[in-house]
């Protein structure tokens, strides 16, 4: 389902993080939402990233299975494109997932129509949904509920994130000199990782929000952010790396299948 008129009025946001402190319950549901809609161009393939093979298994089922792994889950909504001719559900036989041909155009389009295809599944706006890459394979079991956690008792809600180890420079203002403009400073910086975890209601209408100003998202912590929100950080691991290039492929097979690189 796509994201209407209609279902903007209907979902108009509110932002009351009273109605979730309020609401808010031990047996609160979890979701998981993964975004699968993209083209995955920087991979170089002639394909979605999300259906390369990494061994005998195309690169989503590893995300899934690590989410197929975790019994508290309710469910996980796999956010497909419309026109979406890769996807086979008998590849996947045997994991606990339900597909829906909703995404947009953007991630933030594809997540926005998957919130809403979990109101329409049953989801309330006092559960959790946890929003995943497709491309992250390296999930973990341990590394969700590790999120779950930490996060499941917070106002705002958090992500899964990488202290930044490496020194960070700023190119210089000409992109044709390929020269280091100067050094920031590492300080508190991190790396932004998923799974992200939110109450459905509350990231729907950061998201609802970020939409109608013309504000880019490029996570959902973000969407929050730009509304004075701060999500917990909470500590990732290198495994959880995203499949971004056509190099990381031979490290995603190291990783999941246990072969040198």
């Amino acid at each position: 389902m796509r994201l209407t008129e209609r279902n903007i009025i209907e979902f108009a946001p509110s932002l009351d993080l009273t109605f979730f402190r309020v609401n808010a319950r031990q047996n609160d549901r979890l979701y998981a939402l993964i975004p699968c809609a993209g083209v995955g161009a920087r991979a170089g393939a002639n394909m979605p990233k999300q259906y390369r093979a990494i061994g005998d298994r195309a690169l989503l089922y590893y995300t899934l299975s690590a989410f197929d792994a975790c019994d508290e889950l309710t469910d996980t909504l796999v956010v497909l494109s419309p026109d979406d001719a890769l996807f086979q559900a008998a590849d996947f036989d045997g994991l606990r997932f339900t597909p829906a041909r909703c995404g947009g155009s953007t991630r933030h389009e594809s997540v926005l129509n998957g919130l809403v295809a979990l109101a329409e599944m049953g989801a309330q706006d006092h559960d959790w949904v946890l929003v995943h890459d497709a491309a992250r394979p390296g999930v973990t079991p341990a590394l969700i509920r590790q999120l779950v956690e930490a996060v499941r008792d917070d106002d705002v809600g958090g992500i899964i994130a990488m202290p930044l180890a490496d020194t960070l420079k700023r190119a210089a203002l000409d992109p044709a000199l390929a020269r280091i403009g100067n050094t920031e400073p590492r300080d508190g910086l991190w790396l932004a990782q998923t799974p992200q975890m939110f109450r459905v209601g509350l990231l729907r209408d950061a998201l609802l929000s970020a939409q109608q100003a013309g504000f880019a998202v490029t996570d959902e912590a973000s969407a929050l952010e730009r509304l004075g929100l701060q999500p917990r950080l909470v500590a990732g691991n290198m495994r959880n790396f995203k499949v971004t290039y056509p190099e990381d492929f031979a490290m995603a097979e190291a990783i999941l299948l246990g072969r040198g690189a």
